[in-house]
């Protein structure tokens, strides 16, 4: 593989500018997550010490084997939403090791709001279960809830998305074989009685852990029946009298250890095989990368910038590098593992279309993981590339990347626009995984383009009923509120919010995180691939 040289000037006024205002956006980014991970009330602590238990954080601590990796998943999912204070949407959740295998893991809050499920909750813990379906993963629960937030029970409860699909998948887990490991370490309640009844292990936490659909308050109002949570639904209850729940535990922390107890106990991961070579790292320092990407996002450069700080050695066997140059295509090693990158170059031409089709359809063929990264303003636009194909092209693109079968990652290092998300494997063609840095935005279109393309309908609206053009001040009147809309709802930390990703990233830990992502994906096995008749060059 050739090395690539970098072009950049690490000592440039630019570079230096560049590097200030990254530095700034990861310093936001970094304030965010330690809000989300650690600002709970003083009441809430007080509760939760009072009744023995251990923080969310204390308790990844005793499950996870010390020393390894954290992967966590959308902590900054409902951020700035309800009252500002649902961090994390009420649960924190990643994949870490437990017991020597990787595992999927939620655990809710029960400093925020009592553990209540809100409804970005639930797309949050579905999103959590797509992921551990897709990776083959075992799934642990540490369930301390007390149920659906029932003000917004309308947006909780009834559709297809909402909470019954959760109980849905994991009977589809239990038909795959997917371990299921549940620790009740508090209220699990209503219709999360059935995580624990659903999964193959139950750890029960004496005192503080009990289960039951209808809780003391709903059994008052039913039958007239006073009860305790402990009688109701306590560990003594489930693990001598009803056999819900398996294994009883004195306190979290003897959960968690019998938790690591199971996972140990199960048959060791077969890991898919592909393409590795030792690992090595970049010729050049990921933290360039802030120095690299441009202050706006109208400000072109070189994609192979940013691999050659993210693959192994900064080498790359690129793929057509003279044909359609707006697309670079390439095979490289990250933490030892062969991926095909795609990476944007510019507006995607029939040629890049073309391009990157082939080379979908050949990684996809050897069983190569596909990284997308994906700074696109969309396909080009106009008379005469309609009349050369752009349609059918892109089409060709959007087929080949909406069904190849091997893992496919993706990081929106910039711009993410119109049909172009599409191209690059946007979060509706299902990558595994889906991240965002800092400085990207997301949306149809940019919103200077948006707001010229309304003012553009709006004159011509104007001219065929014969009326006074607009004026400047009524130009201005239609345009920032849609510049100001698209800037708010287009960036990184709205996304993030609404579980349009799966984290913001700084761009320094992008290659260590997707090292981690690429072997988690081969948890599950390279298979289904339809050789068809060949790859035929487009």
């Amino acid at each position: 593989m050739d090395v690539i040289e970098s072009r950049v000037e690490t000592r440039s006024d630019e570079y230096r500018a560049n590097y200030e205002h990254m530095e700034k956006l990861v310093a936001e980014l970094k304030s965010e997550l330690a809000k989300a991970r650690e600002e709970r009330s003083a009441t809430a602590r007080a509760r939760n010490a009072e009744l023995g238990k251990l923080t969310v954080q204390q308790r990844l601590g005793c499950l996870l084997d010390p020393g390894t990796p954290w992967l966590e998943v959308a902590p900054l999912a409902a951020h700035g939403m309800y009252d500002g204070k649902v961090y994390s949407a009420g649960t924190r959740a990643g994949i870490g090791v437990v017991g020597g295998r990787e595992v999927m893991v939620t655990a809710n809050d029960p400093m925020i709001k009592g553990g209540t499920i809100y409804p970005m909750g639930v797309k949050k813990s579905l999103r959590c279960q797509n992921i551990a379906l897709e990776n083959r993963l075992p799934y642990v629960s540490l369930i301390d809830s007390g149920g659906a937030y029932l003000p917004l029970q309308s947006e909780v409860f009834p559709d297809a998305d909402d909470g019954g699909r959760i109980f849905y998948n994991q009977a589809w887990f239990s038909k795959l074989g997917i371990p299921q490991i549940c620790a009740v370490m508090g209220l699990c309640t209503a219709g999360g009685a059935y995580i624990p009844a659903m999964s193959d292990h139950v750890v029960h936490v004496a005192r503080t852990g009990a289960i039951f659909l209808g809780g003391p308050p709903l059994v008052r109002a039913a039958t007239g029946e006073e009860v305790s949570a402990e009688e109701l639904g306590g560990a003594d209850v489930h693990c001598r009298l009803s056999g819900v729940s398996d294994y009883l535990a004195e306190d979290d922390a003897h959960a968690c250890q019998i938790v690591r107890d199971i996972m140990a106990a199960l048959p060791p991961a077969r890991k898919a095989q592909i393409a590795r070579r030792e690992p090595r790292p970049p010729r050049y320092d990921p933290h360039e990368l802030w120095g690299v990407v441009p202050r706006k996002l109208s400000t072109p450069y070189d994609v192979r910038e940013l691999i050659a700080r993210l693959v192994d050695g900064s080498e790359m066997l690129e793929f057509k590098a003279l044909y359609g140059p707006t697309l670079v295509c390439g095979w490289a090693y990250i933490h030892g593992y062969q991926v095909g990158i795609l990476g944007n170059n510019g507006v995607l031409f029939s040629e890049s279309a073309l391009k990157a089709t082939q080379f979908i359809q050949l990684c996809d063929r050897q069983g190569t993981p596909l990284l997308f990264l994906q700074n696109i303003a969309g396909y080009i636009v106009g008379k005469e590339y309609e009349r050369r194909g752009i349609t059918k092209d892109g089409h060709k693109m959007v087929h080949a990347v909406a069904t190849a079968t091997v893992p496919k990652l993706t990081v929106i290092v910039g711009a993410s626009f119109g049909a172009g998300n599409y191209g690059m494997c946007g979060r509706g063609y299902s990558p595994r995984f889906l991240w965002m840095w800092p400085n990207a935005q997301i949306g149809v279109m940019g919103g200077e383009q948006a707001a010229d393309v309304l003012i553009s309908v709006k004159s011509d609206q104007l001219a065929r009923t014969g009326q006074e053009p607009l004026q400047p001040a009524m130009i201005e009147a239609i345009r920032r509120p849609i510049i100001d809309a698209a800037l708010k709802e287009g960036n990184a930390f709205y996304s993030t919010a609404n579980l349009w990703d799966d984290g913001i990233l700084d761009p320094a830990t992008t290659r260590d995180v997707l090292g981690l992502a690429i072997a988690v994906t081969l948890n599950a096995p390279l298979e289904g691939r339809d050789q068809g008749q060949g790859v035929f060059r487009m």
